[in-house]
């Protein structure tokens, strides 16, 4: 009753206090008719007459329509107003309005709470948000004292039900997960790690709401903010690499940053405003949202907003490029690409007012003649500081003069750059809006960048040249050393010297295979010039082919592998193919011809390098890639070129994008964190690279790994004092957690929550410093908190551990070797039902008290994740087995059963499940065959078995012949709907009733159990 008590109720509360009407689940399921519908029927039939002037007859139609609707991008975009539909008595199509955005009262608003889904598996969620009778938002609550993932448990139901009862998730906005004190939001079908808060409460203040859960409603769901999110923040993103369409939710910098733009538009005083959202934070997207407001502008109107043209200018073909895609993938209506300020005005004047147009800021140099009625321009400029150059700014100006300006940047405005503020900005206003680098990390919409100096005698210092020049030169005849003095001394000439540029190469394998190689994340490195390049990737390549032949490997294969882990992208040169009588440096122009790669080859090696288990591993780069080229697999960049002020923040960004890996074994990993790896010595002079900026806009754009030493201690320190408090001390991993099972069982769960969030901080920190020598001190008590919470778990929950499988590999990969080592991995690991040993702990016989209890919780683990599995697969069939684990484990832990006796009624159960397995080969059905005919006995046991069994062979066989035709046909309507025709004949011919509950049970199962080929 706690989730209700602590979370449930109090989002219901508060929800009833911002006007949604509560109804309870059994006045909803009237109005849905039937178990497995979720629209209510009344309300919407209501609001439609109510909207549109319509009778009941075309209401009734229109439910219809709605009631089969299963596309989500398809909802969305009726919900938005573009649904149109043929009303009896017409003779043409007209629009129906299913929400009214600019007067919200005119709309129902009513919440559900325990609203259950009939399916195969039905389920039933916490609370649902409906408007007009559609449902919008499901919210998930979870009991704050289950602190051991906080959301985690939710984010799990979440995914289940979304599988399990899609029709509840057609229409759905986005959902809600929350434990009474932290909320967090993600679009429909996101993973938990696209989950996020919602800290700013814009316009109002935090201190307006009487707590946290009060405040995050109202800003996910007050209705006319939640009108606001449907009808501008949601876009479906089409990735251009994989085809892959994505569905995002704006974050609420974009929702504020947009709102304080279209408000400054609508008001129609000021004619400008500058924004900085910090790279990697979604300022593409904000764009979209902005553009995509001022265009429907659905929830409000002004004059300004009437039929505006949108300009959006970038300051580089590709991110022209970029924007653009992003645009067109999130289906923004009729963006134009513009070549020249020619084709801009010939488009105005071929189409008219209220188009969207995307160009480059170049395109206006030399520009001076105004295109007429500028003042229905409203121009996007990204990374607007770029107007500066060339006098870019004012060609713009002279062209848009009465236009609405507003700049966008990824990286601070200078505090010298007068002109970027004047142009943008309102006097004395700065930023419009601003969410800056620790705003990002803070909200986890961007990772910490760590920066490590590496070997300070590889530094350069550009003042000390001369005397590093003859430091590292020394060994050369004097006339070569006379030669190169008298070309010019450069930084480059230093760090180009083959021995400094093999040794960096030997580090940065070595760091790599630490820090990147364990979880498959990737690197960059940033060579002085294009030379560099050469000579590094040269260097690197023979370092991991040395590698790989000495851990056993081939050498031609050594070779091969190490190439293949390696691209070059730099840009071409005239020079590269000219003949020249130097051997170095024609070798050098024969080998940037060899590695150079044209522009599909390039697009190739960026794909791939994205891409998790791909090569290549590495980008060597000196130019290209340092700006707009996001790759969130990429988590370290090794620094070998000096950089400033925007070239070093765009380029250490490259770095600072969220990601989760997910592995083949099912583990997914997350980067804690970019790292920047500096060899030259930009970071020793960090307050100088950045001086022109304000210190607080740049403070934390990188952090000193020192940080994390200091992280670990204090992450060490609150661990240990919690176990001393705990009694824990000197005790093994076993008897510790043991003892800490009695203390839960004794009322002291707080205790253990506690202990578990301080020992999983603790290990997290020790990985993300890892390879530091810092972390030697504290390796030993790293692996006892590893094992003690895997066997903890178990002993606690009688389930299995997921801890271990959120550690880093290099962490996890210890971490097996200490369980190992020690012997408690016939404690921890869980075996599988095939493994020959599952039964050993079935001999009850000469085994002491300590041992038949270790084997109890052991098999509780093992038969539970077992069961889970299994109903997954088919819970017709294996449910009951799930519900039997659970019920001996209930009567172990009230004492009604000894630890012997729960292992002899595990036995059983195993020879149950065993049988179960099997028992369609007996019968000569094929395993999903077998599977329906469970579905269907349970469904009509009055028919005979024969009758059934043969039913179900024919239904398998319709669904297995589709499977092979169509292996998308669980994303086809129609064919679905033919499908359901040809079971209903099935059942009908061999005389089987029940038949609507047994389509859709069958159905539900079906779509699960035939996907794809073969």
């Amino acid at each position: 009753m706690s989730e209700y008590r602590l979370a449930e109720n109090p989002a219901l509360n508060v929800l009833a206090g911002m006007g949604y009407q509560p109804l309870s689940p059994e006045a909803a399921l009237a109005m849905r008719q039937e178990e497995n519908r979720v629209i209510l029927k009344p309300v919407l039939i209501e609001a439609l007459e109510a909207l549109n002037g319509i009778g009941l007859d075309d209401a009734e139609a229109i439910y219809n329509d709605l009631a089969t609707l299963s596309d989500n991008e398809d909802w969305q975009r009726k919900l938005r107003g573009g649904y149109s539909r043929r009303l009896a008595g017409k003779n043409r199509d007209q629009p129906i309005a299913l929400v009214d955005f600019k007067v919200p009262s005119n709309n129902r608003f009513h919440v559900v709470r325990q609203f259950r889904v009939a399916a195969q598996r039905p389920r039933v969620a916490d609370i649902v948000l409906f408007v007009n009778g559609i449902p919008l938002v499901v919210l998930e609550a979870k009991s704050p004292l289950k602190a051991t993932a906080k959301a985690g448990e939710a984010f799990e139901q979440i995914k289940q039900y979304e599988r399990d009862i899609p029709r509840l998730f057609a229409s759905n906005a986005f959902n809600i997960v929350t434990d009474g004190l932290v909320t967090l939001y993600g679009a429909t079908g996101a993973s938990s790690s696209f989950y996020a808060p919602w800290p700013d409460a814009w316009p109002r203040t935090h201190s307006e709401f009487a707590d946290d859960l009060a405040k995050d409603l109202w800003c996910l769901a007050e209705p006319s903010r939640l009108l606001d999110l449907l009808a501008h923040f949601i876009v479906f993103e089409t990735d251009p690499e994989t085809g892959r369409k994505m569905k995002k939710v704006c974050r609420y910098q974009q929702f504020r940053a947009v709102n304080k733009a279209v408000q400054r538009v609508a008001e129609g005083v000021n004619r400008k405003g500058l924004v900085w959202h910090t790279q990697g934070s979604g300022k593409s997207l904000t764009m979209v949202f902005l553009a995509l407001k001022l265009k429907t502008h659905l929830t409000l109107d002004a004059p300004t907003l009437a039929n505006p043209n949108i300009l959006v200018l970038t300051d580089r073909i590709d991110l022209d490029s970029q924007i653009s895609s992003t645009f067109a993938a999130c289906g923004l209506p009729n963006p134009k690409q513009a070549g020249s300020v020619a084709e801009l005005r010939e488009a105005v004047a071929r189409g008219g007012n209220g188009q969207i147009l995307l160009s480059t800021i170049f395109k206006f140099a030399g520009s001076r003649d105004p295109i007429p009625n500028s003042q229905n321009w409203i121009v996007l400029v990204d990374e607007c500081h770029r107007t500066q150059e060339k006098d870019l700014g004012a060609y713009l100006q002279a062209t848009l003069p009465d236009a609405r300006f507003f700049g966008f940047t990824g990286t601070p405005i200078k505090s010298t750059d007068k002109d970027t503020y004047a142009r943008f900005s309102i006097e004395g206003e700065g930023y419009l809006d601003k969410y800056g680098i620790d705003d990002a990390v803070r909200d986890g919409a961007t990772v910490p960048i760590l920066y490590e100096g590496r070997k300070t005698d590889w530094a350069i210092n550009e003042a000390e040249i001369d005397i590093l020049f003859d430091r590292w030169f020394v060994d050369l005849p004097d006339d070569k050393r006379e030669q190169l003095k008298r070309k010019g001394l450069t930084l480059a000439t230093i760090a180009k010297h083959p021995e400094r540029v093999g040794l960096i190469a030997l580090d940065i394998w070595e760091h790599f295979k630490q820090v990147c190689a364990p979880d498959g994340f990737k690197a960059q490195i940033v060579a002085v010039d294009r030379e560099a390049v050469i000579l590094y990737r040269a260097a690197l390549a023979s370092v991991i082919a040395a590698d790989l032949v000495k851990g056993g490997m081939d050498e031609d294969a050594a070779r091969a592998k190490a190439d293949a882990m390696i691209a070059c992208v730099y840009s071409k040169s005239q020079e590269d193919n000219k003949p020249s009588e130097a051997p170095d440096v024609a070798a050098l122009r024969t080998d940037l011809e060899r590695h150079y790669l044209d522009d599909a080859a390039e697009k190739e090696a960026k794909k791939a390098f994205k891409a998790f288990g791909q090569e290549p591993s590495f980008l060597i780069v000196c130019d290209k890639l340092l700006t707009g080229f996001d790759a969130p697999i990429e988590a370290v960049m090794y620094l070998d070129k000096p950089l400033k002020e925007h070239g070093l923040l765009q380029a250490i960004a490259r770095t600072n994008r969220t990601c989760s890996l997910k592995r083949p074994d099912g583990i997914e990993i997350a980067k804690p964190h970019g790292r920047i790896v500096d060899y030259i010595g930009v970071t020793s002079h960090l307050d100088e690279a950045l001086q022109s900026y304000r210190s607080e806009d740049v403070e934390n754009a990188l952090r000193d790994i020192a940080i994390l030493r200091n992280d670990l201690k204090e992450a060490h320190a609150r661990y240990r004092s919690q176990k001393r408090a705990m009694g824990l001390e000197g005790m093994d991993e076993k008897a510790a957690a043991y003892a800490v099972g009695k203390l839960v069982t004794a009322g002291r769960e707080d205790e253990w929550f506690d202990f578990q969030r301080l020992a999983r901080n603790f290990i997290r920190v020790y990985g993300d410093l890892s390879p530091d020598p810092a972390i030697l001190d504290f390796t030993n008590e790293v692996k006892w908190a590893a094992a003690f919470l895997r066997l903890a778990t178990q002993v606690i929950a009688k389930d299995e551990s997921l801890d271990h499988r959120h550690y880093t590999g290099k962490i996890r990969d210890m971490l097996e070797a200490h369980v190992h080592a020690t012997g408690l991995s016939t404690t921890i690991r869980l075996r599988s039902i095939t493994d020959p040993n599952f039964a050993d702990d079935f001999a009850t016989e000469e085994k002491t008290d300590a041992e038949l209890q270790e084997a109890f919780v052991r098999k509780s683990a093992e038969l539970r994740r077992v069961t889970r599995e299994l109903v997954d697969k088919n819970p017709a069939q294996y449910g009951r087995f799930s519900e039997r684990v659970l019920e001996i484990i209930r009567r172990f832990e009230e004492g009604q059963i000894a630890a012997a006796e729960g292992l002899h009624e595990f036995e059983n159960l195993t020879g149950g499940i065993n049988a179960e397995q099997g028992a369609h080969a007996e019968l000569g059905m094929d395993e999903r065959a077998f599977s329906i005919l469970r579905i269907m006995e349970a469904r009509a046991p009055d028919t005979g078995h024969g009758t059934l069994q043969n039913a179900a062979i024919a239904i398998g066989a319709i669904y297995a012949g589709a499977q092979a035709s169509q292996p998308a046909f669980t994303f086809m309507p129609q064919y679905l709907r033919s499908l359901r025709q040809q079971v209903r004949r099935i059942l009908s011919e061999h005389g089987i009733g029940e038949t609507k509950a047994i389509r859709e049970a069958v159905e539900e199962f079906a779509v699960h159990a035939y996907v794809g080929g073969h």
